[in-house]
């Protein structure tokens, strides 16, 4: 199985699921080619959901658990059979996380927060709400960290998408433009959100 880091490299995509119809939605977007697919936490029974369908997840498929804040937010999703965390801020649950064997995607705005992020082990960093800073704010965060991998989340549509990946992100995370007004047309906006990416 490969790395977190080299998932995220290769798909390019995390889609982002909230709301009642967790379950369904997860199963469409893997069924649909989507292989990073996050829970947030702020979804209804959102570990229950995780522990419900990391049985049924795709051998190179990755599920995990959005909005940790917390040391017992980690251990829960652990429990549940979560493969990877992400978080809105770079606090000390990163490196709880990280310590305990979840890769993190570590939410960051500036600079001061990318070093305190990269401290706690974060394997990359989502850069949120991308759509305060858009693609400048991007290329101003990689001047002094090229090496960093940055994923933009936050008002990332198909457009967006190719923009921000062609500027330098590892990858994009994809929750309302993707998920729209529910599973109505998923499966399709998934498939053109993939040729999206791999079109970079």
């Amino acid at each position: 199985m490969v790395s977190f880091s080299t998932a995220l490299e290769t798909e390019r995509l995390v889609a982002i699921v909230r709301g009642d119809d967790a379950r369904a939605a997860v199963r469409t977007l893997f069924e649909s080619g989507v292989r990073l697919v996050e829970i947030s936490l702020t979804s209804p029974d959102a570990l229950g959901v995780i522990a419900d369908l990391a049985g049924e997840t795709p051998e190179d498929g990755w599920l995990g658990v959005g909005t940790i804040r917390t040391p017992e937010d980690v251990d829960g999703a652990l429990a549940a059979g979560a493969r990877f965390a992400v978080s809105p801020a770079a606090t000390a649950v990163v490196g709880h996380s990280v310590r305990s064997g979840l890769p993190v995607l570590a939410g960051v705005l500036t600079p001061t927060e990318v070093e305190t992020a990269l401290g706690h082990g974060a394997q990359a960093l989502k850069l949120f709400p991308a759509s305060l800073g858009g693609v400048d704010h991007l290329k101003a965060l990689r001047a002094p960290f090229p090496e960093v991998p940055f994923v933009p989340v936050g008002g990332v549509g198909v457009d967006e998408a190719v923009v921000y990946l062609k500027a330098g992100a590892v990858a994009v995370g994809v929750g309302s433009p993707l998920m729209g007004s529910g599973l109505s047309g998923l499966a399709d906006r998934a498939r053109r959100m993939l040729e999206a990416v791999a079109a970079r």
